[in-house]
């Protein structure tokens, strides 16, 4: 499967060669600082299948474990494209919102439910409070 997006300017865009490795809804202060809203849904995929143009700007932000998560941007725009983390290796995260064809994403959970805005209701999807382990 090849997936591709770019962020609201135009000027990053990627490509990613490989079916999504998992899609979850993230409800961390972070995440909802980041987006602005009240969840960020991510697609995990290899890290090796994406190819992007353009410049991107990071964020090196500190995850609950005190591992590094660094937030790469659209430096014209502000928008959210990729997040990558030190675990699980070889895996980062494109924001959902950024493909240009949204139509296969199919949230598996949601993580950090322990934060989840009090009006968002999580239908019949596991949520956790944190991130389950082996993630």
């Amino acid at each position: 499967m090849t997936m591709t997006g770019g962020c609201l300017c135009g000027a990053v865009r990627y490509t990613c060669e490989s079916d999504p490795l998992l899609c979850v809804t993230c409800h961390c202060k972070n995440c909802q600082r980041q987006a602005g809203s009240a969840l960020s849904v991510i697609v995990g995929v290899p890290e090796a299948a994406v190819q992007f143009e353009g410049e991107l700007t990071t964020y090196n932000d500190t995850g609950d474990s005190g591992a590094t998560v660094r937030r790469q941007f659209c430096g014209t725009c502000g928008s959210p494209v990729f997040t990558r983390v030190e675990t699980p290796p070889g895996m980062m995260f494109i924001k959902a919102g950024t493909l240009d064809d949204t139509s296969i994403l199919k949230p598996a959970f949601h993580c950090y439910a322990k934060s989840k805005q009090d009006w968002v209701d999580l239908g019949e999807i596991p949520s956790f409070e944190t991130v389950p382990q082996g993630l």
